[in-house]
């Protein structure tokens, strides 16, 4: 037995938002412009994201900046610091 907690399949926007540390109204616009990608369920339209949708999301995150350190896309070291849109 572990004393590990259960990694759910499907996270609220405020699961999502904790596991990226984002606010909640950052996940509702990577959902709104598909960024990150979610499903709807329920009577209400409560959205649901998969945890493997989550590491793809950071994944690409991680290419993308990758490919702008590449290209010299940052000007100087405070930029580094600046919260980078999604």
């Amino acid at each position: 037995m572990t004393d590990e907690p259960k990694k759910h399949r499907f996270l609220t926007i405020a699961q999502a938002a904790e596991e990226l540390n984002v606010n909640q109204n950052q996940i509702r616009a990577l959902l709104r412009t598909g960024k990150l990608r979610g499903i709807q369920v329920g009577g209400r339209g409560m959205w649901r994201i998969a945890s493997n949708d989550i590491e793809d999301f950071i994944a690409e995150a991680y290419r993308r900046t990758a490919a702008r350190i590449v290209a010299g896309d940052f000007e100087n070291e405070e930029e580094l610091d600046t919260p980078v849109s999604m």
